[in-house]
C-alpha cells in the first residue's frame, strides 16, 4: 500500500487532476453516456486514452483549465485576490482566440464593462448565468486559499465566481467546490464535511445543492444539463463517492456523457485532492499541456503545472 498523500500531494493532485481530467474528458464534449468506456474498455492492456479527437489534440487541456492557470497566476503575482486582474488576464486570453470559449464568458468579458459590472449585466439581460464556468477553474484558486479556512475560501471562490457569473447560485457552487477541496487536502473526507459546507450556503441556494449532493442522488435525476453548475457538482461528487481511485473516478464522471471535459476537470480536482497526485495515472499526464493563448510562454506541461500547484501552497495567502 503506498504511504498515505502528503498536503503538497495533495495540492499537486488537484492542480494536475483537475488539468487531466479536462483534457481526458474533451474529446468526448456532448457526445452519448458511455462513450468512453467504449472506445477505452476498462482494464485493457496498453491502455492510451489521451489520444485527443474532437479537434483536440492529445493531452491538450481546454479554456477550463487555462482559465485557472491565469487565476493561479495572479493570485501569486499579487498574494491576494486582485479581482480587476483576474478579469483583466481573461479579457486578454479571451481577445486572443481561444479554441473554446463558453458563450456566456465570452459576452462577459467582452461586452465593454468594467469587472465589477460586466457579469451582473449579462445575468441581468439574459436571467441567465448559473454555468459552470466558474466551477471548472477552481483548483488553482482552492488550494491557494485552502489555509485560510472555511470562510475565507468560500468568499474568495464567491468573488472570483462573480467575475464572469452574474446568478449566485454560481457563486455557491463554486464556494462549495473550493471547501470540499480545502477539507480533502488536510486529509480529511471530503463526502463527510458536505452537511457542514451546506452550513455555510445562503438558505435561498442550499435545498438545491443539498440535492445533487446527497448519498442517494445520482446524475439520471438531474433535472438540468450537467452544464449547469449544480448538476456539474452534483455528478463530480457522485463520481468521487461512488468510485475507489482516482482514475476510476475520472472514468465514471466522463462516462456521463454531456459537458465532459468540465465534469471531469471538477471531479479530477477533487479526486486529486483526495488521493494525491502519486495516484494520477504518469499515462495521463505524458501528454498533458495546456495552451496559453495571448501568453508569450510555451504551453505548461506536467513540471510546469506542478511548480504552479506547489508556488500557490507555498504562497502566503492574503484576503482583501
Amino acid at each position: 500500500m503506498p504511504p498515505p498523500a502528503t498536503p503538497l500531494d495533495r495540492a499537486i493532485g488537484a492542480v494536475i487532476g483537475s488539468a487531466v481530467g479536462d483534457a481526458l474528458g474533451a474529446p468526448f464534449e456532448f457526445g452519448p453516456e458511455g462513450a468512453f468506456s467504449a472506445r477505452f474498455p476498462p482494464g485493457a492492456p496498453d491502455a492510451d486514452e489521451m489520444r485527443g479527437g474532437g479537434g483536440w489534440d492529445p493531452g491538450e487541456a481546454t479554456d477550463d483549465t487555462q482559465m485557472a492557470v491565469l487565476v493561479g497566476r495572479s493570485l501569486l503575482e499579487h498574494g491576494e485576490l486582485n479581482c480587476p486582474d483576474v478579469f483583466t488576464r481573461f479579457q486578454h486570453w479571451a481577445s486572443a482566440d481561444p479554441k473554446d470559449i463558453g458563450l456566456q464568458t465570452e459576452d462577459v468579458l467582452t461586452n465593454g464593462l468594467p469587472w465589477d459590472r460586466a457579469a451582473a449585466h449579462h445575468f441581468r439581460i439574459t436571467g441567465r448565468a448559473a454555468g459552470n464556468g466558474a466551477l471548472m477553474r477552481a483548483a488553482t484558486s482552492a488550494v491557494h486559499f485552502a489555509p485560510l479556512g472555511t470562510a475565507a475560501t468560500m468568499d474568495a471562490a464567491r468573488r472570483l465566481s462573480a467575475l464572469t457569473h452574474g446568478d449566485p447560485a454560481a457563486w455557491e457552487g463554486t464556494a462549495l467546490l473550493h471547501e470540499l477541496i480545502r477539507v480533502a487536502l488536510t486529509g480529511a473526507d471530503p463526502l463527510n464535511a458536505i452537511p457542514g459546507s451546506l452550513a455555510h450556503v445562503p438558505a435561498a441556494h442550499r435545498a438545491r445543492y443539498a440535492t445533487v449532493l446527497a448519498p442517494d442522488w445520482h446524475p439520471n435525476l438531474a433535472t438540468e444539463f450537467n452544464g449547469a453548475v449544480w448538476p456539474c457538482l452534483g455528478s463530480a461528487v457522485w463520481a468521487l463517492r461512488t468510485t475507489a481511485s482516482y482514475e476510476s473516478a475520472l472514468r465514471a464522471a466522463i462516462d456521463l456523457g454531456g459537458d465532459t471535459d468540465t465534469v471531469a476537470a471538477v471531479t479530477g480536482a477533487l479526486a486529486g485532492a483526495v488521493y494525491g497526485a502519486g495516484a494520477i495515472p504518469p499515462r495521463w499526464t505524458t501528454r498533458l499541456h495546456v495552451p496559453l493563448p495571448g501568453s508569450a510562454t510555451p504551453a505548461l506541461r506536467l513540471p510546469e503545472l506542478t511548480a504552479l500547484a506547489s508556488r500557490l501552497t507555498k504562497a502566503e495567502p492574503h484576503h482583501d
